[in-house]
Order: structure tokens, then sequence, then C-alpha cells
């Protein structure tokens, strides 16, 4: 047998042992068994999370803290069979190639479209994130055209310069869809300030933007966007004088644009503040939808006046002891922060910096599927686990 056949076979044949385990009613009632003494030893022991993961880990469903819209997104189902590729892969060569200020927008934007998969905004293999690396040479990350969303890893994004030509082609041989890079290049032309461009189509969204009254100040999601830009729907952009009308009907200063019959656009000088605006863009438009088909109408709605809307102050409140020693948030850097240290919790190893540059109080390190792969898990007696787990 060739040696490659050889080795997708043993895989086979292991993914059959891990499945007779993790389905053995024994094994479950041991693990539960666990946690219970766990909890009968004292109020939180550091050990008990982790204990609760790995439970977690070990059943079918999704855990309740997963972040993902009722239809989860091709992500939920790898997540229930114990598979998780890695967002930062970036080794050996591969880390060398870049500096560690593109390593780290590697990630962050890799992560992006994982979390777009998790919260069910993806279509597909359609529709882009990008982010700009520098502004000297112009180049800009995006996903290869053909990969989905719960695919997508730091090595795998292609550079490409303003006009959509492949740069740098990442660890994959596919291309770029030129034609979906348009919308972005027309953005990143005219708004030096943006450094990441977010374009998806979610049900909700299509909705709204297909009404003629447009987002509604009903909730202070809609009320957070500040002002929502629109530009009517002419079929695929593919000209220069849509890419003119785009810019001019996005202007300088709105950091969302809802495309007409067509989608959603968030913008941002960050990754963290794309992600913030599309986040509650999308919430914004659900609770909308929503809300209309319960009341009848927008003529039975109370509307929010946005000049009476106090934004939330991005400076942190004071510690407990009365001490203002932590440095200022950015926009949206909190929230996506807090997702990532999710995501790491969950196996994915996103390479996002660390949260304790930030806040005093650290996360202390136990065993997760960050540390304990699959394979590890299914074969070590659930003594050595229990000895794993004790608190330090």
């Amino acid at each position: 047998m060739a040696p490659d056949l050889r080795q997708d076979f043993n895989m086979m044949e292991q993914r059959k042992r891990v499945s007779m385990i993790l389905q053995s009613p024994a094994f479950c009632d041991e693990l539960e068994t666990m946690i219970q003494d766990q909890l009968k030893k004292g109020k939180t022991p550091t050990s008990l999370l982790a204990l609760q993961q790995i439970a977690d880990f070990m059943t079918t469903s999704m855990p309740s803290m997963y972040p993902a819209a009722p239809q989860g997104g091709m992500a939920a189902l790898n997540m229930s069979l114990g598979m998780v590729t890695p967002v930062n892969d970036l080794r050996g060569s591969d880390s060398i190639s870049y500096d560690k200020g593109e390593k780290l927008l590697r990630c962050k934007l890799a992560a992006f479209y994982r979390l777009t998969d998790l919260f069910g905004w993806s279509q597909l293999i359609y529709n882009h994130l990008s982010v700009r690396v520098n502004s000297d040479q112009e180049r800009f990350l995006i996903v290869p055209f053909g990969l989905l969303y719960s695919e997508v890893t730091a090595s795998s994004l292609v550079k490409i310069n303003l006009q959509g030509e492949i740069v740098d082609r990442g660890s994959t041989n596919l291309g770029v869809n030129q034609a979906g890079f348009v919308l972005h290049a027309a953005i990143y032309a005219a708004r030096p300030d943006v450094k990441c461009i977010v374009h998806i189509h979610t049900p909700a969204g299509a909705a709204v933007s297909a009404m003629k009254c447009g987002l509604l100040p009903i909730s202070p999601e809609a009320l957070s966007l500040g002002e929502v830009a629109y530009h009517d729907y002419y079929g695929i952009l593919v000209d220069e004088e849509e890419s003119v009308l785009i810019q001019r009907n996005l202007g300088p200063n709105s950091k969302v644009l809802i495309l007409r019959n067509h989608g959603l656009v968030s913008v941002g000088e960050t990754v963290e503040e794309a992600f913030y605006y599309i986040h509650n863009l999308v919430t914004a438009c659900e609770i909308q939808v929503r809300t209309l088909a319960s009341a009848g109408g927008p003529d039975n709605l109370v509307m929010l006046d946005p000049g009476k809307y106090k934004a939330r102050p991005r400076v942190p409140e004071p510690a407990g002891d009365g001490s203002s020693a932590h440095p200022k948030w950015q926009v949206g850097e909190q929230e996506f922060e807090a997702l990532m240290r999710m995501l790491d919790n969950l196996g994915y190893r996103t390479g996002y910096p660390s949260a304790a540059r930030h806040c005093e109080t650290k996360l202390k390190s136990t065993v997760t599927r960050r540390s304990l792969p699959l394979p590890m898990v299914v074969t070590h007696t659930a003594r050595t686990v229990t000895q794993a787990l004790a608190p330090h």
C-alpha cells in the first residue's frame, strides 16, 4: 500500500476508535462522575471550568457558550465532531516570510472569518472580509475564492493590490474573486482611514435593505451605528462609474453602508472596529425584522431620537480599588478580544495577543481543548485526566 494511502487508512481507523469511545456510555458516565466530584470539593475550583469544557467537547451537541446563530455554520458540524483547524498555522518558513505586523493581521482576519461562520453570517464561498496590510504599497489580505469561511487560516489568505492582482497567493493554489473585491477597492481608494472592510449577506440584513424605510432607530444597536449610508442595487459591481457612486454614497465618515436589495457593509480603522459595527448592524436588522413582523408595521413602533442617544463611553471604568491605570480600549477591542479568548478555549489557536496586556485580572491557564487535543483525551485514562485537571 502506498505511504499516503496507508496514512489516510490509519487516520480513518483512528477516527473510528475515537468515535466509539466518545459514544461510549461508560466513558460519559465516568466523566460526569468526575464533574460531580469536583463540584462537591469546592464552590468554583479552578479545574471545574476546564473539566466542563472537556465534557462539552465529548458531546455531539454544541456548547452553550458557543456564540453561533441557530444555523451555526459549517464550523458547528466540525465542532460537534471534535475537528477544529487552527487559525494560526504560520509555522517554520511560513512564519518568517511575513513581518510581525502582517502575521498579526493574518491571524486577526482569519479569526474574523471563523467568527463570521460561527455567527451564521457566511454564505457558502461568497462575500468578503478584507484588511489593508499597509498604506505605502496598498496591499490587502482577502480570502481565496473557493474556501469556506470555516476553512480560512492565517496562511491561506491571499495578498493582492488595489487592482485585485495577486501579490502573494498564500498556502493555496486558489485565485481571487476580482469582481467581489471591486467594492472593497472602491472604499479603500476613497477612505484612507479604513483598514478593514466587511461585506456579508444575512437574511435579516437583506430584508432591511429591501425596505423603503431602511434601518429604523428602534434599538440601541441601530443608534450606535451613527450615520447609515445607502447604495442602490445595479447588479454585480464591475464598472468604474458605480465605484465612484459608492464612494460618494458612503461619504467620508460613515462606518456602515446598506446595499439596497443586496447586503451589508461595515468599515473600520481596525479589524476590531469593523467587527463591532457589523455585529451591531446585523443585530439591529434582526431586531427590526422581528419587531415589524409582530407589530404589524412601522406605524406601531416606538422610534428613538438619535439626538438624545448617548453613546457608551470608550474610556474604561476605574478599577475596584479606585485606580484608573488601565489603558484605553479602542472601539470593539474588548468584545473582539473576549471572543478570541473563547475561540482559543475551543481549540482554534487564534494567535491573538493575550488580554493580560489590558487587564490585571489574569485568566489562569487550565487544560483546555487548545492544549488537550482529541486523541490525547481519548487515549488517557480518567485517572490521568483527573490529575491533569487538579487545581494548581
